[in-house]
């Protein structure tokens, strides 16, 4: 097995393209990959990558397109998406379960995991065959908490559940488990990268007990698909301490909230809430939980406050650098833009390059205050990292 402390990313900083192949919450199949012109335009969106030294990539094959028979895969268009990679010298970590799933599975079909094992044992012969000697670095399925919850508790994606969190985050473990141990046994080499939600869930001002309790059990939950993962959770399913490499955390502006509420607490408000939390303290809690390499594996903000964001980002990178903790990567995702997945003419004005919907592909226009931003952000992890070296 590769060694957990060696680092196969070719760049700290990583553009993220939008890859969601789900239905959506009126049960309409969306395919963000062409919606969004990254497919028409990779060439285009690889090549305006290295005005930043970005060399790495989150990619995701798109499960729902992939097998449209059981058990039979076209990966003619991963195919062509390594092609760009290697063109451009890009670096691609693909996510083989973002979101969507064939037609005739969800997370609670009896056999959701016998599938997706057999979608990773096919996916590593396909990209052997391509690149035999390149390090593949692997999603398994993307963000299981969260979408355990819109498929589970919020009827946003299939199953279209209430209630029923638990069992869809159980199922969908149960098929991570399974496929991270199919990925080992026909790659011992590869690497594997979680990407979770990154959470702060607090009680309300002078809590009562029981709201002190509930607001800790709810922060707590945020890590369970991790503790299933590497054993420490739901034995049964056959997570090992050893299915944990690498530990990636999705982190946005609302991801702080007092609990049982729509609540949020601000990022950028004059004076905090004093229940907020800087990043940089959710990732020191975070790497001391698991002790593992992490990375930011997905970080954006909407309009025009994104290059405050990105600065702020910048800040808190370097500072969880200087503490010489292992931070790998930070990912903007997206770097181009999306739509909403339920009302697809919103775009939400997230990524580095905008979306210029009147012209075909869409057009990319590069916002260049987050651009003068990233830059800044990039200096700024760049001499922490170098004194980290030293």
């Amino acid at each position: 097995m590769t060694s957990l402390f060696s680092n196969p990313f070719r760049s700290f900083w990583w553009g993220g393209y939008e890859c969601t192949d789900q239905l959506n919450a009126f049960g309409h199949r969306v395919d963000f990959l062409p919606l969004t012109g990254h497919l028409q335009l990779i060439n285009e969106d690889y090549a305006a990558l290295h005005q930043f030294q970005v060399r790495t990539v989150r990619e995701g094959i798109r499960w729902a397109h992939i097998e449209k028979t059981p058990y039979q895969y076209d990966f003619s268009t991963v195919q062509a998406m390594l092609e760009a990679g290697q063109r451009h010298g890009i670096q691609q970590v693909w996510d083989l379960c973002h979101f969507g799933y064939p037609d005739d599975l969800t997370p609670l079909h009896p056999l959701f995991a016998r599938r997706f094992a057999a979608l990773c044992r096919a996916f590593v012969a396909f990209y052997r065959s391509q690149r035999p000697d390149d390090v593949l670095i692997v999603t398994p399925i993307n963000e299981v908490s969260f979408i355990s919850w819109l498929g589970g508790d919020a009827r946003g994606t299939a199953p279209y559940c209430n209630n029923q969190g638990w069992e869809v985050k159980y199922g969908l473990m149960r098929a991570y488990i399974e496929g991270a141990h199919a990925l080992r046994e026909a790659d011992p080499g590869i690497r594997m990268l979680t990407t979770e939600p990154l959470v702060n869930i607090v009680p309300p001002p002078r809590p009562t007990p029981r709201e002190r309790r509930e607001a800790e059990e709810g922060h707590r939950n945020q890590f369970q698909a991790t503790d299933i993962l590497s054993g420490r959770l739901c034995p049964e399913l056959g997570g090992r301490s050893e299915l944990l490499d690498m530990v990636g955390f999705n982190y946005y502006y609302d991801n702080q909230w007092q609990n049982h509420t729509d609540l949020k607490l601000g990022w950028n408000d004059d004076v905090h809430d004093p229940r907020w939390r800087p990043l940089r303290t959710l990732l020191r809690d975070a790497y001391k939980r698991y002790q593992r390499p992490f990375a930011l594996t997905e970080t954006s903000h909407p309009g025009e406050h994104r290059p405050q964001w990105l600065r702020m980002i910048g800040e808190e990178c370097a500072a969880v650098l200087s503490e010489g903790l292992p931070l790998w990567g930070a990912c903007l995702y997206p770097v181009v833009d999306r739509p909403d997945w339920d009302h697809l003419d919103q775009w939400h004005q997230s990524g580095l390059w905008d979306a210029d919907l009147s012209q075909p592909g869409p057009a990319r226009v590069l916002h260049q205050p987050s651009a003068d931003a990233l830059l800044e952000a990039q200096a700024r992890v760049a001499t922490a990292l170098v004194a980290g070296h030293r």
